[in-house]
């Protein structure tokens, strides 16, 4: 198993595609930081509206590197899955297309193990990405922006979390990201086992990440109450969750708390359980897959 893991991320980072990625995030990252170096002050002022005249705000202090990286990560997160199917997509009917899917199926090992190692260099695709998005968005805002407390606008109130309460929630939202990234790998590995072309899983896997999106953030009764809860695309912010710290009976918030931890972990096992069967399936479906070419 080892061994076809090995093979297999050997076969991801040799191709050109896997870095445009992160070549893409670092354009888009530094483009933003850039614009909030020079301008970040107005958009501080647009974001806090109103409040702006009825206080007396701190810009140098709210326009800090974790406010940097939060205003990244609600942008970013949106469109990572179409880089994660980029990859994902082509893992086995890229195979099939060049002819050595057959070649790798006549090998000693489980046809099991053979989707199993795939999906895992997958994961260690996801994981460096996600890593490469942290460095350039957190660690690089924070020595150009500095740190201090984070302002997060929610409904119709803005939560302060101070600076020294704020590190653990960016891990643990990319460790959230991660699992979620994983879901729309585990959808492209899927349409990949029943494709003999890269483009279809992948083309397939954007437009059903953008149908669920929008239905997910459409407020129609009949869609909230029986589609809503179903698909995958509505527990995949469920990141912002820990930035949403909780409060005491008096309103003053508790530090190193989260307002809502069970929502959160639904969404993770929600996410998780789309995980097992959309794999599953992959795997029921190669083992039972006629390899021609």
């Amino acid at each position: 198993m080892w061994t076809l893991l090995q093979i297999e991320l050997f076969k991801i980072f040799r191709k050109p595609r896997t870095y445009l990625a992160f070549a893409i995030i670092a354009a888009f990252v530094f483009l933003i930081q850039l614009g909030l170096l020079v301008n970040g002050r107005d958009w501080m002022k647009f974001m806090m509206g109103s409040l702006d005249e009825m206080m007396d705000i701190e810009y140098s202090k709210l326009i800090n590197g974790y406010a940097v990286c939060y205003f990244v990560l609600n942008l970013l997160l949106v469109h990572v899955p179409i880089l994660v199917a980029l990859v994902a997509g082509d893992i086995v009917s890229g195979e099939a297309s060049m002819g050595t899917l057959r070649l790798l199926a006549a090998k000693p090992v489980s046809r099991t193990q053979i989707i199993l190692a795939k999906y895992f260099a997958t994961g260690a695709y996801v994981f460096a990405l996600l890593v490469w998005i942290a460095v350039i968005s957190l660690v690089v805002s924070l020595a150009a922006f500095g740190a201090n407390d984070l302002v997060v606008a929610k409904e119709k109130y803005y939560l302060q979390v101070e600076a020294s309460d704020v590190l653990w929630r960016y891990f643990s939202a990319f460790g959230f990201a991660f699992i979620a990234m994983m879901v729309v790998a585990a959808i492209s590995l899927l349409l990949s086992t029943l494709s003999e072309n890269s483009i279809g899983p992948i083309v397939a896997t954007v437009g059903i990440i953008i149908v669920c999106t929008l239905v997910s953030e459409m407020e129609i009764p009949i869609y909230q109450k029986y589609i809503k809860p179903y698909l995958f695309t509505t527990y995949m912010l469920g990141w912002k969750g820990f930035f949403y710290i909780g409060s005491d009976a008096e309103n003053q918030t508790i530090k190193g708390s989260v307002e809502n931890l069970p929502a959160i972990l639904r969404s993770i096992a929600a996410l998780l359980a789309y995980i097992i069967l959309l794999v599953s399936a992959s795997v029921y479906i190669f083992r039972k897959k006629d390899i021609l070419s």
